[in-house]
């Protein structure tokens, strides 16, 4: 059973087994995988129409307002189910700034903010309103849980409560409570769980029902596959060359040594500590040079941070052969419609000394190379599947190893190209807070209205400096600007 509230993106009553496996990962608070974003307007945002809008969307997206209920042993994943105690106050708030109401006091806070775990009990989300931000401006942040959605599931969310003018028309009134009401009611009559002994069986029943479902796709797969050899020769020649990329791409995934080779031996700390800043670029002077350069916005972006983090090695005389980094590679266009259609990707990018031309070629040629690997190795949803039929205690240690030897993770989307509002405030920029995750820092693009804005969330157990560091991944963009025949100022919207 799915629920398509939201265009192009679907809602599926049961959790992926990658979904499964973030959400049993974050028991380790270590390894957080929630996603924020902080949009800074040129005045408050006003709080009641604010609290209307997102009534009306949680009441047309109903994963809003469903809480995650454990499946039955670990075969069967966890699904979601209606929260009946749903509580809008607690997942919208308002608060106002103490004078003089800083940038840094707003990044301060919204990183504060997502140090805190989710309560496991209700929905994944929360927004809040915040007021007191010098020269008469506002700011509102959001926090989801990436079982929720993922960055391209998010903005699709994000249209619920955006309007594209100031004045927009508020939307029609909701009652909430009995839409919550009627949907725990709808809940608890299909699954059979108010009758006591026989409803407790009929789930086991329906569990066993799902077990036996997957188990006989995954054989009638293999049967039609067996099928398909008479009429196609190679085709068992193709399917042992994507066993075997699955099979290196899980190996990269779950052996805890991988990428111990390389990377930084400053940022080695590691906390649940956070510092947040904010990083802008002009948009079309980075596609230019990106284009001048060969490659894509997306090459650039990740070029500038590598450029970013070698720096600030440079700075303190510590040399690197390598960094151990990650990006997201989306999924979508392969047939993945769901709230969470995403690999993350691990590569080693040279660190010697070259121009910044070959740098920048090193690093699409790499990228390059990971993509291909996680758009045809499929090998997440495998290594998730085998993953959560481990103890947790054993997960998140293998993560933490993991992740201990990854020096920064990346991520970019593409947001609105014009200017939007959200209950009467125009949004300035935007950062957002990608998931560090057990890494030194995340750095996580999304452009907006003409302009590339970056979110640096750092751990500053890792990173000493967290603003010689900002300033270094400024200078990075610059050098990559300047390569790519555009000499553009990095905006510096900072604390």
């Amino acid at each position: 059973m799915v629920d398509e509230p939201v265009r192009g993106v679907t809602f599926q009553r049961r959790m992926s087994d990658f979904e499964a496996l973030m959400w049993r990962v974050e028991k380790d608070p270590w390894l957080n995988p929630s996603g924020g974003v902080v949009a800074v307007c040129d005045r408050p945002p006003d709080a009641d129409d604010y609290r209307r809008r997102i009534a009306h969307a949680v009441v047309e997206i109903p994963r809003l307002r469903e809480r995650v209920v454990p499946g039955a042993g670990p075969l069967s994943p966890p699904h979601w189910g209606p929260d009946p105690e749903f509580d809008l106050d607690h997942h919208v708030r308002h608060v106002a700034l103490p004078a003089p109401g800083t940038l840094r006091q707003l990044y301060d806070l919204v990183a504060r903010l997502m140090q805190d775990p989710f309560d496991r009990t209700r929905p994944l989300w929360f927004f809040v309103i915040v007021d007191g931000l010098e020269d008469g401006r506002g700011a509102m942040f959001a926090k989801l849980h990436h079982t929720i959605a993922d960055g391209h599931a998010a903005l699709r969310l994000a249209e619920l409560y955006l309007t594209l003018e100031r004045d927009a028309p508020p939307p029609p009134d909701v009652d909430l409570e009995r839409v919550v009401r009627e949907s725990v009611v709808e809940a608890r009559g299909a699954s059979g769980h108010a009758d006591g002994i026989a409803g407790a069986g009929a789930s086991a029943i329906g569990v066993a029902r799902e077990l036996w479902q997957r188990q006989l796709g995954r054989a009638r797969r293999a049967a039609g596959e067996v099928v398909l050899w008479g009429a196609d020769p190679r085709r068992p020649l193709d399917l042992a060359a994507r066993t075997l990329a699955t099979v290196e791409q899980v190996r990269s995934q779950v052996d805890a040594t991988s990428g111990a080779a390389g990377g930084s031996p400053l940022w080695r700390g590691r906390s649940r500590h956070r510092h947040f800043d904010v990083i802008r670029v002009p948009f079309d002077p980075l596609r230019a040079s990106a284009k001048a350069l060969g490659g894509t916005i997306n090459d650039a972006f990740v070029t500038g941070a590598v450029l970013g983090a070698l720096h600030y090695h440079e700075r303190r005389g510590t040399p690197l052969e390598a960094l151990n980094i990650s990006f997201v590679v989306s999924t979508r266009g392969t047939g993945g419609e769901g709230t969470n259609a995403f690999a993350p990707t691990r590569v080693r990018v040279p660190a010697g000394p070259m121009p910044v031309e070959e740098r920048f070629a090193a690093v699409r040629t790499t990228m390059a190379a990971g993509r291909e690997g996680a758009r045809t190795g499929g090998a997440m949803g495998s290594v998730a599947g085998l993953a959560n039929l481990l103890p947790t205690s054993l997960i998140t240690g293998v993560a933490r190893s993991q992740t201990a030897n990854m020096d920064f993770a990346t991520s970019n989307m593409r947001g609105a190209p014009v200017p939007t509002y959200v209950s009467g405030a125009r949004i300035l920029w935007t950062g957002t807070l990608g998931p560090v995750a057990g890494t030194a820092f995340n750095l996580t693009a999304m452009s907006y209205d003409g302009s590339f804005d970056m979110g640096l969330h750092v751990d500053p157990a890792a990173v000493a400096d967290c603003d010689d560091l900002r300033r270094c991944i400024e200078a990075g963009f610059e050098d990559v600007l300047e390569a790519g025949g555009q000499v553009v100022a990095v905006a510096r919207e900072v604390g």
